[in-house]
């Protein structure tokens, strides 16, 4: 997706000379070296975005947008970055600030609920027939649906608590850190924590079948899945993504027998590689007409 096209979105005279400001001026990249330090930084942040991102909205292809949006975000705001907290931390509360507002989404548009999710469970499976598989090995499809019926599971609950259950549970930031990001004292967001964990443990143990007391399972929901346009096994997108590690990552497997345990539903799930290139990102901005125009201006 082009820069071009974010570019686009802001107003553009602000945006341009800021990112002029930041790359070709004094905020420690020196002019002959900005675009190598530049990409350096990007590279070291977006996959950190990314994953947010992901488990906030809930689909890629939204995380994707985000990433790029909250990537130029921090660029245009390097400067406000005053070193008095870790420089992650600081992207931390750019990218949630920036995603808890996020009305882009396709879930901001079709909000879901545990009700509705939980009816949508109970409904009868759909018979799976080797025919919906399209050649595709079962267990290939069953770890696929797994991880979007996770990231969706995530979206019903409200935004600030998605937030504190993401950050606590599967990105497992101290509760201090936390409570800086979100604005809010570590006692209060350690008890808002536990209260999520025990509405999210509540459902999971009533649903699904990994927690060998809920009675849904993935393998019997492909064909469902599949006629209801929720999983394509011609385009198997969480399979797609690269991970941080090549062995085999087993999030749904471990028994779990409390409340805390059953979050490790959310806390084993991969930590995925972003799609997106740092170096292309930084040439596609810097090269952009928009940019262009502005530095001959």
């Amino acid at each position: 997706m082009s820069v071009v096209r974010f570019i686009h979105r802001e107003n553009l005279q602000d945006l341009v000379f800021s990112i002029i400001a930041q790359i070709y001026c004094r905020h420690n990249l020196a002019t002959n070296g900005s675009s190598e330090a530049l990409e350096k930084l990007i590279a070291s942040i977006q996959d950190l975005i990314f994953n947010l991102s992901l488990r906030m909205l809930g689909n890629i292809s939204d995380a994707e947008d985000a990433t790029q949006e909250i990537l130029i975000k921090v660029i245009t705001n390097l400067s406000t970055f005053r070193k008095e907290s870790k420089f992650t931390t600081w992207v931390y509360r750019i990218a949630v600030n920036y995603l808890t507002g996020y009305k882009k989404s396709m879930f901001s548009h079709y909000p879901l609920s545990f009700e509705y999710y939980g009816n949508d469970i109970a409904m009868k499976n759909t018979e799976s027939t080797d025919d919906l598989y399209l050649s595709v090995e079962k267990e290939e499809l069953a770890k696929e649906l797994k991880q979007s019926c996770t990231n969706v599971m995530l979206q019903c609950l409200d935004a600030q608590s998605r937030c504190i259950f993401v950050l606590g549970t599967m990105f497992k930031v101290d509760s201090r850190i936390a409570g800086e990001i979100l604005d809010m004292t570590p006692d209060n967001y350690r008890k808002k924590l536990s209260r999520i964990r025990q509405k999210m443990a509540g459902f999971l143990s009533y649903y699904c079948g990994l927690t060998e007391t809920g009675f849904c399972s993935c393998n019997e929901r492909i064909g469902y899945a599949i006629k209801r346009n929720r999983l394509n096994p011609q385009k198997l997108e969480y399979s797609n993504l690269k991970k941080y590690n090549d062995e085999e990552l087993m999030a749904f497997t471990e028994n779990m027998e409390t409340l805390d345990e059953m979050a490790s539903i959310f806390s084993d799930l991969p930590t995925y590689k972003s799609p997106m290139s740092a170096k292309v990102f930084i040439a596609q901005l810097i090269k952009s007409s928009h940019m262009k125009l502005i530095l001959n201006f």
